[in-house]
């Protein structure tokens, strides 16, 4: 598949799909203010229709189509030409290249009238404005600085959580929001914390570098953080140029056929296996060899000039596939599935609510009371969905800890082969030196946090396999509990008005299923997110963000480390390897015996970590279902309540006085007809815009 657009005509992509966006949510926006309308109306006609819960989340996907922007995150290892490249991305060289990575601070760059740094505090501290020169100035730091604050377990800048910078840039005003992480390999700490940027955002922009080809720090936040967690990833690797320029002949083709040819199948025996989705390798529409100092160059020069060459028109071209067709389709099909649900959920108000004026008050509260065996069969369907989900919330809280306590209580058994990728380089003269033993007690230490954390990442991707699976076949029971539900309440509206209730036109299981029933199925679920990290469901569910507030937000990696930190077992080492004397003081025989102590120490804190920490797996998991149970019996209690309250106003109405039927007729019809057309309206907006996109 060929990918190659410039510039201008992404942009005008991305304007088109903003446009459509807007669109969609002002038809959305008509239709929850159409439904308030009437329903206070209603108040002093035949009763409300009770369609509150329709209103409301309509109201929240319009809200959400309407703010929503495309969450780009760049993530890249020192050096790498991350800025560089941002700056070639966004057309203007906003981020000085030279600015350190040791920042230690998530910055979001984002659409603003004027240019502005926006530094957000967690302490309660209401956020401060200050000028680009200021923000460099006050929150970066020397690289030796932040060395030094890492080795005394320390944050440069404790009280803040983010920063947002904001500028007057078309990328940016058509809906592109950038999130600009730490270095990798920087710290433990913030490799962990940029794991809660990963899930919140649409894209994520990992920047490789041609001269170091996926080195050993990379490949080991590759397969940690990005592996197996079904994330959209673009490899970009930079200064692909400078191939020629190290070749001793730049002139010879041939030579620079062979050294391109070696790296292009080094990076692919190492970035295959994240470029696979479903099946289907999509190497190609994911790996880009770019040059972002030579498009930078250009585009300064002339915002509108070819980056032919560059690399740059071919990996625009994949993510604006990506972004305005695989990710606004699925957005717009949303609010459409929405909008016809919403449009059916009126049809049949009305329908059961016509046949009903007709009838004087003691034949309307027969009739309700006819129903009751019918709401109480709602409740039960309620109950048992409710149950199921208790149990697969037991049972998974229990089958994850346990993993979690097996898994550490096991890795005893593999330490010494798995601790020895991670071990620092050992002299006995430095260790007998006073101060380059502190040193590698500290690379020590260092190297212990990162076997931990690396361990924990492991197991996580198959706890979240699980926990996948899990929601999964709730969804799936979901539905099941809903065509359920569906039939008691076909039965309720026939009982009801003496016929059956039809829908109306061609709708789909979705559009006829309940409201709840879709919401626990997902089917809602726009990410709208939010730049400090914690939720992005929208108006649907994500059980990742309550994992990750358990898992990073309080760091259960930092709680292990602290229970048996290196330094439990630095004097244990240093008493074997002096044990070794000088003359078999062999560096093979060195790192067996550091490895020999350090498991030692360690398996004196296995059991206490599996069993401590265990608590803390379970609560997390626990809750991810006990959210979940919460959202769906609400919802379900909602719907139940709601058709009671509309049997109850329409009740009351008749008992109060008499209705104008004539009148009520014409408002209830014109009600449908408008709700209808704007649904109709969206199908239009979302069918035009897949032909405009195929």
């Amino acid at each position: 598949m060929s990918y190659r657009i410039e510039t201008k005509s992404f942009l005008n992509d991305l304007d088109r799909i903003a446009q459509v966006r807007s669109e969609v949510a002002n038809h959305l926006g008509k239709m929850a203010e159409t439904l308030e309308k009437a329903e206070l109306e209603a108040d002093k006609q035949s009763g409300r229709l009770g369609l509150d819960a329709e209103r409301e989340d309509l109201t929240k996907v319009g809200e959400s189509l309407r703010s929503g922007v495309f969450r780009l995150l760049v993530l890249g290892d020192m050096k790498r030409g991350k800025s560089t490249f941002l700056n070639a991305l966004i057309g203007e060289n906003l981020l000085p290249s030279d600015v350190n990575p040791c920042t230690a601070l998530l910055t979001v760059l984002r659409y603003g009238l004027e240019k502005k740094v926006t530094v957000h505090f967690n302490d309660g501290k209401p956020p401060k404005q200050l000028n680009f020169k200021s923000f460099k100035q006050n929150y970066t730091i020397d690289p030796a600085e932040a060395k030094r604050l890492e080795q005394e377990k320390k944050q440069a800048f404790p009280d803040v959580d983010y920063a947002v910078v904001e500028y007057p840039l078309p990328l940016l005003e058509k809906g592109i929001e950038i999130v600009d992480s730490p270095g990798l390999n920087d710290t433990e700490a913030r490799n962990e914390l940029s794991l809660g940027y990963i899930n919140n955002c649409h894209a994520i922009l990992f920047v490789l570098r041609a001269s170091q080809p996926c080195t050993l720090g990379e490949r080991r936040y590759l397969e940690n953080y990005i592996k197996g967690r079904g994330l959209s990833v673009f490899f970009l690797i930079n200064a692909w140029d400078q191939v020629r320029e190290s070749l001793i002949d730049p002139d010879d083709t041939e030579e620079l056929e062979e050294a391109e040819g070696k790296l292009r199948r080094v990076f692919k025996t190492n970035l295959a296996e994240y470029c696979q989705v479903e099946g289907h390798d999509i190497y190609d529409e994911r790996v880009f060899e770019i040059s972002a100092i030579k498009a930078l160059r250009r585009r300064i020069k002339d915002a509108s000039a070819s980056l032919e060459d560059t690399g740059f028109p071919e990996f625009m071209g994949a993510l604006n596939t990506f972004l305005t067709q695989e990710r606004g389709i699925s957005e717009l099909r949303q609010a459409r599935i929405l909008a016809r649900q919403a449009s059916t959920h009126v049809h049949e108000a009305i329908a059961r609510r016509i046949p009903l004026l007709e009838q004087d008050a003691s034949q309307l509260k027969e009739r309700i009371n006819s129903v009751e065996p019918e709401f109480k069969k709602l409740s039960e369907i309620r109950n048992q969905f409710q149950e199921e989900i208790r149990n697969t919330r037991d049972n998974k809280a229990k089958a994850v800890a346990d993993s979690f306590r097996s898994y550490v209580l096991n890795l005893d058994n593999t330490f010494e082969a798995d601790f020895l990728r991670y071990q620092p380089e050992l002299k006995l003269m430095d260790f007998l030196n006073q101060g380059k033993r502190e040193a590698f007690n500290e690379s020590l230490q260092k190297a212990f946090e990162q076997y931990v954390n690396d361990k924990l990442a492991d197991w996580s991707r198959g706890a979240e396999q699980e926990m996948n699976a899990a929601f999964s076949q709730l969804s799936k029971s979901a539905a099941n509990y809903g065509a359920s539900y569906s039939q008691v309440t076909d039965l309720i509206n026939e009982k009801l008005t003496g016929k059956k209730v039809q829908t109306g036109g061609n709708t789909t299981a979705e559009e006829q299923s309940p409201g709840w029933a879709n919401w626990a199925m997902g089917l809602f679920s726009l990410s709208t997110g939010n730049i400090a990290g914690v939720a992005m469901a929208g108006a649907g569910f994500d059980w990742k963000s309550i994992l990750l507030n358990y898992f990073t937000v309080i760091g259960i990696s930092g709680i292990v480390v602290a229970v048996f930190p290196a330094a439990v077992f630095l004097g244990p080492v240093g008493l074997a390897l002096l044990g070794l004397g000088v003359g078999a003081f062999q560096a093979d025989q060195a790192r067996k015996e550091v490895v020999k102590a350090a498991k030692k120490e360690l398996v004196k804190h296995l059991p206490q970590v599996a069993n401590e920490q265990s608590y803390l797996v379970y609560d997390a998991v626990k809750e991810c279902f006990d959210t979940y149970e919460r959202e769906v019996t609400k919802r379900v209690d909602d719907d139940i309540q709601a058709r009671k309250s509309e049997l109850d106003n329409l009740l009351q109405q008749k008992q109060s006085y008499e209705i104008n039927q004539g009148a009520e007729l014409e408002r209830l019809k014109k009600l449908e007809a408008d709700i209808s057309s704007e649904s109709r309206s969206i199908e239009t907006v979302y069918q035009n815009f897949l032909a405009s996109a195929a």
